[in-house]
């Protein structure tokens, strides 16, 4: 979820769920009820027609005639049922379609109130029931008590309801759909501007561009400025320290130049030879530190991907003529999808100084593999056939000016350059086995490193 985007349609997904959801419930609630009162009003309906339609018998008893206005009260199994009770003895008529049926009716209420309830048959389905009491006057002028009960299935009623839900499911879902693509295209808008500045940002790293563009959105233009300004510093201070560095270059050549005149007007002897020797490594490293910032001022801002592959092929063909009467045998197994984001100097600086060794220490045979990190990077591995490193000499020989072989040519720092090039870009740098039998140096570099 490290996307902007993703976050927001996150958010509003979770907003319009709880939105709709709750909505969804309101409205069901709403429909569910009003369907209900309107079921109570249509057994409220028959109860009376079944009230017009009693009559008193001869006999002073009251009796529903055989034909009611209502056709499903004498279709059996219609779901429409009704009832006629006297007190305190068994109902004194029940419609036909209650035939074979025990309809649970419940009890009586007092005189002159009417009841709604929910029943349930033996087979489980759901009735509402409408239970109304009187005080009948018949015919002589007595008053005898009796209750009208009518009753209607829910199952077309419970249809309904469901019919509805899914109806509204649907829309509501067809709505929160239209919605996100509808809020995922203005987001798609509204974030232009920070996918620009993205790419100018990378065009910068790469040179092609010197600055954040200007005519950004209000919300941003603020940060375009203190970006421009940012690297406008960063550009004037890497001048200010090339400068520098070029004079400093300039004030330790001329002494080291008057001492190396010095020492050849000397008869030749051992001090001297030493005195040498340490003079040409005090050239070697002013070159090498004095070189590095010089290559880094250029019109990019940033780092840029190194052609891996390209460049070792172009050191493999190099050190091969340099060791041509040894001859040995580099072999490359170089990832594509590995990369070192930096300095093609550094990068030179780092394989050459690790393929130099090997080939100098090698027996015939040199591997240099070259693997992609999880997350972007690389690992580059060294190894060669030769008498290999000692582990308590491992860490010695990233020392500057330490050596395992003093007759073997070399000032001793090659190591110690490597481990400030990795260090300095997050990396780091191991010592092993090689399974040619020699030494393995395993150099890291992860792909992003805040220096």
């Amino acid at each position: 979820m490290s996307s902007l985007s993703a976050r927001l349609l996150l958010s509003v997904s979770l907003l319009l769920l709880v939105f709709f959801g709750a909505t969804i419930v309101v409205l069901d609630v709403a429909f569910r009820e009003a369907g209900e009162r309107s079921q109570e009003d249509i057994l409220d309906g028959q109860l009376m027609a079944l009230l017009a339609a009693a009559e008193p018998d001869d006999g002073g008893e009251l009796v529903m005639p055989p034909d009611l206005p209502e056709p499903r009260l004498g279709t059996i199994g219609s779901g429409l049922y009704a009832e006629l009770g006297a007190q305190g003895s068994a109902p004194v008529w029940r419609s036909r379609s209650s035939l074979g049926l025990h309809v649970p009716f419940p009890a009586a209420p007092q005189p002159g109130n009417h009841v709604f309830s929910r029943i349930q048959l033996a087979d489980g389905t759901p009735l509402m029931a409408l239970s109304l009491s009187v005080e009948w006057e018949l015919p002589s002028g007595e008053f005898r008590p009796y209750t009208f009960n009518v009753a209607e299935s829910l199952d077309s009623f419970n249809a309904q309801v469901a019919a509805f839900r899914r109806q509204l499911f649907g829309w509501f879902a067809a709505v929160a759909l239209i919605m996100l693509l509808a809020i995922s295209l203005v987001m798609r808008g509204l974030l232009r501007p920070l996918r620009q500045i993205e790419e100018e940002i990378g065009e910068i790293e790469e040179g092609r561009r010197q600055a954040l563009s200007e005519g950004l959105p209000t919300e941003l233009d603020s940060v375009a400025r203190n970006m421009n300004l940012l690297i406008s510093s960063e550009r004037g201070r890497s001048d200010r320290y090339r400068t520098t560095l070029d004079n400093l270059a300039h004030s330790l050549k001329t002494p080291l130049a008057a001492i190396r005149a010095v020492l050849s007007e000397q008869p030749g002897n051992d001090v001297s030879r030493k005195i040498e020797t340490q003079i040409e490594r005090m050239n070697d490293i002013v070159r090498y530190q004095l070189r590095k910032p010089a290559l880094l001022v250029s019109d990019s801002f940033g780092v840029t991907s190194v052609a891996i592959e390209e460049q070792l092929r172009r050191l493999v063909d190099g050190l091969s003529k340099v060791y041509k009467d040894k001859n040995p045998a580099i072999e490359l197994d170089v990832d594509p999808r590995a990369e070192f984001r930096g300095d093609t100097g550094d990068f030179l600086e780092l394989s050459g100084n690790l393929v130099d060794n090997a080939c100098k220490w090698c027996r015939s045979r040199v591997l240099v593999a070259v693997t992609p990190l999880q997350g972007g990077g690389m690992c580059m591995t060294v190894g060669d056939d030769g008498p290999g490193i000692p582990e308590k000499a491992a860490e010695l020989l990233l020392q500057r000016g330490m050596r395992l072989d003093e007759s073997t040519p070399g000032h001793g720092i090659g190591l110690a350059v490597v481990k400030d090039i990795a260090r300095s870009h997050g990396g780091d740098i191991q010592f092993g086995r090689s399974p040619l039998g020699g030494a393995e140096i395993r150099i890291t570099i992860p792909g992003q490193f805040n220096k």
